[in-house]
């Protein structure tokens, strides 16, 4: 049975400003109701991409949704920063309107959007928990025979008659979860929240999720950057890239095709770019790359070595200068924590003035399938950091050769596959 279905919803905003920002606007729009005739500022405005300049003074946040929700169905919302998850779950919440297009749905909502979205913080987590269910059209009576489970789940017995102003971010997110996730809702939606939570309570709240939907039958719609967890708990995703649906399926194929969207590698288009924005008054970087066998590509092969080569000039004597880099798993998490060219040196040693080109290689038969990232780690010992970001990464594809196929070799646990050498001794 479809329980939730989105019909053509986009949503337009006037960049800097409330509404359309002027009275002449308004009055355009409301003459254009009267007449019967269609909203004028619905013919302009520009795709929602934040890295680029403006051209228009509105921006669709959102263009023609389409897509249905099967009652017990867990659905996946992925995509970028600012590709328009929090806008879609704010209008299927009826936290705001579309601007055009309509959400049919069945039964109750329960929305956790930000953390402790609903809350009065100055009413205690007790009274928080009445005043949410009431929202939700419970009755006192069915909101009492669930308050004891929603304390215990939430961990928060301590606190529950203290003021939520006084709790932590996580706290509120812990009690939060817990009321929308215990008072039975038809739908459950839940944003990027649970990344506050400690890694105990993200447990719990996904095994929840996976109760509320194969248990109860009830329907959860989430969204979430951990593809990881996305993997584990949805049934089906969805990809959202500049305000519209790029990919509807399965939700293998849509991590897959994300991460896809997302690797854009720094070796193919925009490498010179970025190295020049990579300085400072002690170094600049002059070259950053990840090969094989010498050649630049966004897909690797599992049967040879990977190699990093980082090239740089030192402006002046510096000491404890350490160049290295993270390796990245970009669907679960890190593969090598911060692998520095001199962590087999006993001492801190002064880096002379000059030109450096260092190298690495990660052996063959060490990757699974899947998209990784090489992300530099330079600093001072101690000190600082010259350049670590998140975003300062050569992204690839590492491509199974060994006769494995991809469902038995990424079903399988961990995020690393190596061909260990054996010796048996009789």
């Amino acid at each position: 049975m479809i329980i939730l279905k989105a019909e053509n919803i986009s949503k337009q905003y006037r960049l800097g400003l409330v509404g359309t920002g002027t009275i002449s606007h308004d009055l355009n729009r409301w003459w254009a109701g009267i007449r019967g005739k269609e909203d004028p500022y619905l013919k302009v405005g520009s795709v929602n991409d934040r890295s680029t300049k403006a051209d228009s003074d509105y921006v669709w946040a959102l263009r023609d949704i389409n897509f249905e929700v099967q009652q017990g169905e867990v659905l996946g919302i992925i995509g970028k920063n600012g590709a328009g998850k929090s806008t879609l779950l704010k209008i299927l919440s009826r936290v705001t309107i579309p601007t055009t297009g309509e959400i049919k749905t069945k039964g109750r909502i329960a929305s956790l959007l930000e953390v402790g979205t609903g809350f009065h913080p100055e009413l205690t987590g007790r009274e928080n928990i009445y005043l949410n269910g009431a929202i939700l059209g419970m009755t006192k009576a069915e909101i009492k025979s669930k308050e004891a489970e929603i304390i215990e789940f939430s961990g928060c017995e301590r606190y529950v008659d203290t003021p939520v102003k006084r709790y932590s971010s996580g706290m509120r997110v812990r009690l939060a979860f817990a009321v929308a996730a215990f008072l039975e809702p038809d739908i459950l939606v839940i944003d990027e929240v649970l990344a506050v939570g400690d890694a105990e309570f993200q447990k719990k709240a996904i095994g929840k999720m996976q109760d509320i939907s194969k248990g109860d039958g009830r329907t959860v719609l989430f969204v979430s950057h951990n593809m990881a967890a996305v993997e584990n708990l949805c049934t089906r995703a969805i990809v959202l890239e500049h305000g519209s649906v790029v990919f509807a399926g399965e939700t293998t194929p849509a991590i897959d095709y994300y991460l896809n969207l997302e690797n854009t590698n720094l070796n193919e288009s925009s490498i010179e770019a970025f190295i020049e924005n990579q300085s400072d008054d002690i170094l600049r970087l002059t070259d950053f790359l990840v090969t094989q066998n010498e050649i630049i590509s966004a897909n690797f092969y599992t049967n040879k070595t990977v190699k990093i080569s980082i090239s740089y000039e030192v402006f002046e004597d510096v000491m404890g200068l350490r160049v290295g880099f993270d390796l990245i798993d970009l669907s679960k998490s890190s593969v090598l924590f911060r692998a520095f060219e001199d962590d087999d040196k006993k001492s801190i040693e002064i880096t002379k003035k000059g030109f450096y080109s260092i190298e690495s290689e990660i052996p063959e038969n060490i990757f699974k399938n899947g998209y990784y990232g090489v992300k530099l780690a330079i600093g001072i010992h101690n000190k600082r950091w010259i350049i670590f970001d998140d975003n300062v990464m050569v992204k690839f594809n590492m491509v199974n050769v060994n006769g494995l196929n991809r469902a038995y070799s990424d079903s399988r646990p961990g995020v690393i596959m190596p061909h260990l050498k054996w010796r048996k001794n009789i």
